[in-house]
């Protein structure tokens, strides 16, 4: 890919069951061969290596779960046209799949995931950043549907996880993040709200990206 069609990334983050992967999809569909969608959620560490029992004890919901560095560099790569290749990850027994999803980077990549605006320098990457504020009960209940229907959970566990877990990390890590937002949604966003956001997005494919300054964590 070249400089004239220079990727722009787009951060959509906010609590879990806030609604990141509905919006990505849903601006996904407006904006056609025109965006990508990379998720957060893939880049978790491959706990393989603990057993099952020992698995079931970490908290999913601390930020040091992720593989940021393997994350950056799919970022680098996005950001620079370049295919890159995904983890694949299993959240029934929170390992990695042996196989690698091939990704190819469209203008926009839409990133969804719960802490992409913590780091200073991943926030400097992103061109428009989007936290969507949604309420505790609403979230309670999405991740009911989620975590049994796709995750194999029991109501009880995920009731336990959610008020054990989720709520102190969504109030030490993601709440804050709405400080650095561009855009904060509060409720599903309708047709012409999300009309609005394409519009945004269409203007911000079109524009000059600044240079980037390669960093450590």
């Amino acid at each position: 890919m070249n400089n004239e069609q220079q990727v722009k990334l787009i951060a959509i983050t906010g609590g879990s069951g806030s609604g990141k992967s509905w919006l990505a999809k849903e601006l996904k569909k407006r904006l056609d061969a025109e965006a990508a969608i990379l998720s957060l959620d893939d880049f978790y560490f491959d706990l393989s290596g603990l057993p099952p029992e020992a698995r079931e004890g970490i908290n999913y919901d601390h930020p040091q779960t992720i593989d940021w560095p393997r994350f950056e560099e799919v970022l680098n790569d996005c950001l620079d046209g370049r295919m890159t290749g995904i983890p694949q990850y299993d959240f029934t027994t929170h390992t990695r799949l042996p196989m690698v999803k091939i990704f190819q980077p469209a203008p926009l990549v839409l990133v969804e995931g719960l802490w992409l605006l913590q780091q200073p320098k991943l926030r400097s990457w992103f061109s428009l950043k989007i936290f969507l504020d949604c309420p505790e009960q609403i979230r309670m209940k999405r991740r009911l549907v989620r975590d049994v229907t796709g995750r194999g959970r029991t109501p009880d566990s995920i009731r336990e996880q959610f008020i054990n877990d989720v709520v102190p990390m969504h109030e030490h890590y993601v709440a804050p993040q709405m400080a650095y937002a561009d855009i904060t949604l509060r409720g599903e966003p309708g047709e012409f709200e999300l009309r609005e956001m394409v519009e945004i997005l269409h203007y911000i494919a079109l524009e000059k990206p600044e240079p980037r300054i390669a960093s450590n964590f």
